[in-house]
């Protein structure tokens, strides 16, 4: 009797699924159409200007280095992108969400194949650091474990160092189509926190993978960025760091509110879709901000590094900027 009276005083909407995009229209006053103006326009910004610093890439860099930075500097446009259309159709959220991650999840592997590129390539990789020893107790796995003996770099050593962040771009995308298709015939459920539920083993299953992947690309950065900051690969790698702080821990962090209820319910829509609607109005602001920045540090041309006179030198070659 108490759990029927406590339903008869819960809006029905709040216990429904998430609105149509006509009935968010219908129900916008005139701050809800200028935000969402506003945040509309920030997209669109963000996709025009990642489209002019493709072209620009295109004529500027050498192969294969032009397709990595693309893949990189696409990240928050695309981000930005399906964040926005999750805004105006919630229903297609778990769709827009599967590509940004699934986006996102090869970026991790590019980063890792651009500082590589950076320096000279995989056969000038190995000739300049085989030999020297790396050290592998960095975040986000082994930060915490100093006494990890430092490990010489081979050509197996970087392989695996690959095949690490390559996983997580395979194995996101797989569970991600999973995820959707169980989400199609109502197995799938965010709320769900039963043993019986698909989303309490698949999301453990993407955080494992997550910081997998994460730590070769730390591995190689923490190593070699004193050879590479001339090329601002610090605030570049800091970057690729805020993207994926804002698109996987803040999308994580306000899902985990709205279960516990600190999200509340707002007609037309319910605890859990409204945390996801503000979540896509931030992502949309933060990759437009991100998309700026990301678009200065990129936009230059560079000398290649030139080779070490010899092994024991511990400053690399000077490397020439021009700006554009």
């Amino acid at each position: 009797m108490e759990q029927e009276r406590l339903n008869a005083t819960i809006d029905p909407a709040c216990l429904g699924e998430p609105p149509l995009a006509i009935d968010i229209i219908t129900q916008l006053d005139v701050f809800g159409v200028c935000l969402y103006s506003m945040l509309t326009f920030m997209s669109s910004v963000s996709l025009l200007l990642y489209l002019e610093q493709c072209v620009y890439i295109y004529k500027k860099l050498p192969s294969p280095k032009k397709t990595i930075i693309m893949w990189i500097n696409g990240a928050a446009p695309v981000i930005s992108t399906m964040a926005c259309l999750g805004m105006w159709i919630p229903k297609a959220v778990m769709f827009t969400d599967m590509t940004s991650n699934c986006y996102f999840a090869v970026v991790v592997y590019k980063v890792l194949v651009l500082l590589v590129e950076e320096l000279g390539g995989h056969a000038v990789f190995l000739k300049r650091f085989s030999g020297q020893t790396f050290k592998i107790s960095t975040g986000p796995c082994c930060c915490c474990c100093p006494c990890l003996p430092q490990v010489p770099m081979s050509g197996r050593l970087l392989f695996w160092l690959k095949a690490g962040a390559l996983q997580y771009a395979i194995l996101k995308t797989v569970l991600s189509v999973l995820s959707v298709v169980l989400w199609t015939n109502g197995n799938f459920d965010l709320s769900d926190l039963e043993v019986t539920g698909a989303a309490i083993w698949i999301n453990p299953l993407v955080g494992v993978f997550t910081l997998i992947s994460l730590w070769p690309v730390a591995i190689v950065f923490m190593n070699t960025n004193g050879h590479l900051r001339s090329l601002n690969i610090v605030p570049k790698y800091a970057m690729y760091q805020l993207v994926l702080v804002l698109s996987q821990l803040q999308t994580s962090i306000i899902n985990i509110l709205a279960l516990d209820g600190t999200i509340a319910c707002a007609p037309p829509f319910s605890s859990q879709a409204r945390a996801s609607m503000l979540n896509q109005q931030m992502m949309v602001m933060e990759m437009f901000i991100i998309t700026l920045v990301t678009r200065s540090l990129y936009r230059r041309t560079y000398d290649a590094l030139r080779s070490e006179s010899h092994d024991g030198e511990k400053n690399p070659g000077v490397l020439l900027e021009q700006d554009i």
